[in-house]
């Protein structure tokens, strides 16, 4: 298989708050003058930090399944901070791009990226315009990992599926929406999570099941009977889902902390000001609930 490539900001990895609130009020030499004094102290871990502990650290000697680059916006200068805290957390990341205050979005494509981590919302949005798995990360709050496993968390609509459901249930109402999707067997097409989930996957199917270091949870407000379109269209498409919510407009968080997601990806807003109390979040601002 090939190899399953993460593009990750340094925001997104570690917890850089108070350098960049610096940045915002005192501008980029006070900033870089922070940083070059803190060089030699580690940064705390960041909201994607478990995420991608875990995936690197499914790789073997000889069998290296993940990769995981660092994208910033610091020069190389001021991320020498960050590399150290790489180094002393002993993650296995060797490639970076540092982009020096520009986007670091044009290198996305240039690296075969499968799924980008930013907490830049507009770096974000030009990669799903681009079908790159993207997300907002929600930095404010870190949750520490719990277990071995890695457990991700997916919406459904506008995530993992298009959002022609969601744009059903906008325009013509919610007896329309029921009824088109209580009885529709035609699949919903793919989201912008689709391929990386699909990788996950692979991922997946070289373990036992007792043994499969990444756990998957599909949480969706979804409910009877626009759940047989779901099914269906998991069926059609051969995609693995371990544990299934159709929560019916239950609030997520709760369900997530029992789940003990590492991370969540949904597309809706609230949804993720929600979940953030009690996972990682990550939002994906794609879709009709997402205006340009």
């Amino acid at each position: 298989m090939s190899i399953l490539k993460i593009g990750i900001s340094s925001r997104a990895l570690f917890d850089l708050n108070e350098g960049h609130q610096i940045y915002k009020k005192k501008g980029i030499e006070e900033y870089a003058d922070y940083q070059r004094k803190h060089e030699d102290i580690s940064l705390d871990k960041g909201v994607a930090f478990s995420l991608v502990e875990k995936l690197l650290k499914m790789n073997k000697p000889k069998d290296k399944i993940v990769e995981v680059i660092l994208l910033s916006r610091n020069s190389s200068d001021t991320g020498l901070r960050i590399f150290n805290s790489i180094e002393k957390n002993k993650l296995d990341i060797t490639r970076a791009v540092f982009s020096g205050g520009e986007s670091p979005f044009p290198y996305v494509d240039a690296l075969d990226i499968d799924l980008f981590l930013s907490a830049d919302v507009n770096d974000v949005k030009v990669a799903l315009e681009h079908n790159i798995a993207a997300a907002h990360i929600f930095t404010e709050n870190y949750q520490p990992s719990k277990g071995k496993q890695l457990r991700i968390g997916f919406d459904a609509d506008a995530v993992i599926f298009s959002d022609e459901s969601e744009i059903t249930f906008k325009k013509k109402g919610l007896k329309t929406y029921l009824k088109e999707e209580g009885k529709s067997k035609k699949p919903i097409a793919p989201g912008p999570f689709n391929n990386f989930l699909k990788k996950l996957n692979i991922i997946q199917s070289k373990y036992s099941a007792d043994k499969c270091p990444i756990r998957i949870a599909l949480v969706t407000a979804r409910a009877a009977p626009a759940h047989k379109r779901v099914i269906n269209t998991l069926r059609k498409e051969n995609i693995r889902i371990d544990e299934t919510f159709f929560l019916g407009g239950l609030s997520k968080g709760k369900f997530l902390k029992g789940f003990s997601a590492d991370i969540f990806f949904d597309d809706l807003t609230e949804n993720c000001i929600e979940a953030t109390e009690h996972v990682s979040t990550g939002h994906v601002p794609y879709g009709i609930n997402n205006p340009k």
